[in-house]
């Protein structure tokens, strides 16, 4: 007969160890609080797939490269910045995640921006899409470092299996030939198959000059702007904000 400390080691082994835990604590548990075993296995089971997923979303998280710790809840809600409650919690859904849309976040330098981006990719972690958070002069780098390498193909491919990819800093600096090319790769993969989140000091309408060609830009914003939330963030910066008060703390 199988004693209970070699199911321990076989639940360790099959690294079961949620499971092995709940049921130690189920047998140290007061004999006066009598569950079935219906129950029992319940608990057991519960406490082993709480544990994956957890590891399963750490492991989405940390995959997601964000930049700072983010949270939708920590989002300030107001109509003078331009981001409302009920926007937020639309987005909180992610169902613009399910539905393929876009998200994209203008505003000047310090807004919030960034914070709100990676507050949504954490936020689609957590509901178990994968996502990417990157600033798009650092992408263009890796994309062309791929292309020299002969591994575009490849690179381009991990992106296009993203569920979201949060693009910080788009049009942030003029872009070559290559570099917009580049980027219409990435937004022709994902168009009506995934979704995107663009952060940008620049309005939509600027978007065609500031990309300089106009079949290209034409391109992408017919992939990106058509089917997006637009969320313009306005006020002071919120950086700025910060550190003043940190001066008035400290003096």
């Amino acid at each position: 007969m199988t004693t209970i400390e070699e199911t321990f080691t076989k639940l360790t082994d099959l690294k079961l160890i949620a499971m092995a835990d709940a049921t130690r604590e189920l047998l140290a548990a007061s004999p006066t609080h009598q569950l079935t075993f219906e129950e029992k296995l319940g608990i057991v089971v519960d406490r082993e797939w709480a544990a994956r997923d957890n590891r399963r979303t750490a492991r989405r998280l940390k995959e997601a490269k964000l930049v700072t710790r983010a949270s939708i809840e920590d989002v300030r809600c107001d109509p003078q910045r331009g981001i409302e409650k009920p926007l937020v919690r639309q987005l909180a859904s992610c169902r613009w995640i399910r539905e393929k849309q876009n998200v994209i976040v203008v505003g000047k330098t310090g807004v919030g921006k960034s914070y709100l981006a990676a507050a949504l990719a954490d936020c689609a972690c957590r509901a178990g899409y994968r996502a990417l958070f990157v600033r798009v002069p650092r992408l263009l780098e890796e994309l062309a470092l791929a292309r020299i390498s002969g591994t575009s193909s490849s690179l381009l491919g991990k992106l296009a299996k993203l569920d979201l990819i949060v693009l910080d800093d788009f049009l942030l600096n003029p872009m070559t030939d290559e570099q917009r090319r580049d980027l219409l790769e990435v937004f022709e993969d994902r168009y009506d198959r995934s979704s995107t989140v663009i952060t940008t000091q620049l309005l939509t309408k600027t978007w065609h000059s500031a990309l300089g060609d106009p079949t290209i830009a034409d391109a992408i914003c017919d992939r990106v702007v058509h089917n997006a939330h637009l969320v313009s963030l306005s006020g002071p910066s919120l950086r700025a904000s910060k550190t003043i008060k940190d001066q008035s703390k400290n003096s």
